[in-house]
């Protein structure tokens, strides 16, 4: 028995009906979202979508990191990508420590993490802010490509929309 068994049979059982295998990779709705690694936050589901219908990014907070700009540069020119919705959530484990947190926390076990930005959330709102211009600024992204952002609460299901 090993830690993943429940995942591979868990995995068998899906394939036997799976009935996705026409789709092309491409975002059928030209969406991109990104949003967080949260478990709670079934992103297709909320946003009435479909596999195939958009991108789906995801890291720690929602945050639109180089990596995350890198993914979408290629998402617009490769995958269909014509939209962006940066959805961080209420009730975030990002919001409830800073990057010193993290580093002390590391620290007590034995492992150094001051080379790394968390890129933890101490204001919310400002950080939607700052992530929506980082999009919408970039030199390698379509200047009238429409991005937004909206938190999405996890205690309603509503999507409550960042007046950006």
């Amino acid at each position: 028995m090993t830690a993943f068994d429940d995942l591979f049979a868990a995995n068998a059982k899906y394939a036997e009906t799976f009935g996705d295998s026409g789709l092309t990779g491409r975002a059928a709705r030209g969406l991109a979202v990104v949003t967080c690694m949260d478990s709670r936050i079934d992103p297709l589901g909320l946003l009435g979508l479909q596999p195939g219908d958009a991108k789906i990014l995801r890291n720690a907070g929602a945050r639109v990191t180089d990596d995350v700009l890198r993914t979408l540069v290629l998402a617009v020119y490769l995958l269909g990508v014509e939209r962006v919705l940066v959805m961080p959530h209420t009730d975030c484990g990002m919001t409830k420590a800073t990057d010193d947190d993290v580093h002390a926390l590391t620290q007590a076990r034995g492992v150094d993490t001051r080379s790394l930005d968390f890129h933890t959330v101490p204001d919310q709102q400002e950080a939607l802010r700052h992530d929506l211009t980082r999009i919408r600024t970039s030199p390698f992204l379509p200047q009238d490509m429409p991005v937004t952002g909206a938190i999405y609460d996890v205690r309603s299901g509503r999507l409550l929309p960042a007046g950006d």
